[in-house]
């Protein structure tokens, strides 16, 4: 497989100014624990006692350290010490894309449970590709990582689950731990851990919100059923319409990135060939934007000729003009609670918990982008 540079880890929370010993302490201008001992006249081992704090050495002898490491400006590097299984320990996040608003929100849930805990946070984004996905997860275990949590819609076929089962076992052999969030569960006997929100639920909801106001031809917008997250929304789109009896139309249903320039071009294309709908079902905010743009440049008010509703409630949700209704998922509850069960699991508590599996609720969150259908023969 070649190198992908984007496997490999980021760290984020506070990392200390330190580099890797070994490193040309003159030109990086920081002091190594080689520096240190040339100074105190000991061994590097000793050194690293000293400031470990877990070997009794002898006073004269720590003093001697002592001095050298005020004197050279020494400072700890946390991060590599945690990576080689000493000090603080580390907390992995796979992820697809750092710039979307809801993987930040959940990243920003890790960060801080894991900071809270006195864990370092690593990152890796894999871009969506399995591949990638499976390489980070790897370098992850390889540096000791006390629990891997990847984050993401996938293709839950049989291929899927035989992968993530294995890294599930490989995981936990090396005593770590895989926590998925956002995704379903791998069957019976498989050690993860499964930290999900009511994506159904919420498509029910929201796609309910419409049809209460009176919308009967509502376009599902955005995604790729083929995957879990879209196919959830879509599954509770089509519960609500089957809850109310409108008959589901499959021209109805148009797919589109989760992308906002390939969203709008996407609404483009559909207003062009026909505009049968009076209202759309945006299966995230970043999408809802993509298409109210579109819209707007059709002429098109929103919500006087078209409704809109989208998913998620980030950002631009609160930034488009009128102000977006949607569907508000607990992304930082959902990755403080990935860290914590986690770390539950074991290490912290000394002892292993039950597999763990948290649902966390949705809820519809109502602007100004909806109103009734405009008279029949205006659509």
């Amino acid at each position: 497989m070649p190198d992908v540079p984007s496997a490999h880890p980021i760290t984020l929370g506070p990392v200390t100014n330190d580099f890797p010993e070994g490193a040309d302490s003159k030109r990086r201008g920081r002091a190594t624990l080689k520096d240190v001992a040339h100074r105190a006249g000991v061994s590097v081992p000793t050194v690293s006692r000293v400031i470990a704090g877990n070997y009794p050495v002898a006073l004269s002898t720590k003093r001697r350290v002592e001095k050298a490491l005020r004197e050279l400006d020494y400072v700890a590097n946390t991060h590599a010490r945690a990576l080689r299984g000493h000090g603080a320990g580390t907390v992995a996040l796979v992820l697809q894309d750092v710039r979307g608003e809801a993987f930040a929100q959940f990243a920003h849930g890790i960060e801080e449970e894991a900071s809270r805990r006195g864990r370092l946070c690593l990152l890796c984004v894999s871009g969506g590709d399995p591949d990638r996905e499976l390489q980070a997860v790897h370098l992850m275990r390889q540096q000791g990582a006390e629990a891997v949590i990847v984050i993401g819609g996938v293709v839950d076929d049989e291929a899927y689950r035989r992968r993530m089962s294995e890294i599930a076992r490989s995981l936990d052999q090396a005593g770590s731990r895989l926590v998925l969030c956002g995704r379903p569960p791998l069957g019976e006997g498989v050690p993860v851990t499964v930290v999900e929100y009511d994506n159904e639920g919420g498509a029910y909801a929201v796609t309910s919100r419409l049809l209460a106001a009176g919308h009967r031809r509502i376009l599902l917008f955005g995604g790729d059923v083929a995957h879990t997250t879209s196919a959830q929304r879509f599954a509770g789109y089509r519960r609500a319409l089957t809850d109310y009896g409108v008959p589901y139309e499959k021209d109805l249903v148009v797919k589109a990135a989760f992308d906002r320039g390939d969203a709008y071009l996407r609404m483009r294309e559909r207003l062009a060939a026909a505009r049968d709908f009076t209202s759309v079902f945006a299966l995230t905010d970043v999408v809802a934007a993509g298409a109210l743009r579109a819209l707007t440049e059709a002429g098109l008010q929103v919500p006087g000729d078209v409704s809109l509703v989208g998913y998620d409630d980030v950002p631009p949700a609160t930034d488009l003009r009128p102000l977006l209704t949607t569907v508000h998922v607990p992304y930082e509850d959902m990755g403080r609670t990935a860290v914590r069960l986690a770390l539950d699991h074991r290490g912290d508590s000394g002892r292993v918990a039950g597999e763990g599996h948290v649902l966390l609720g949705t809820h519809v969150v109502v602007r100004d982008s909806v109103a009734p259908p405009p008279p029949a023969g205006t659509a």
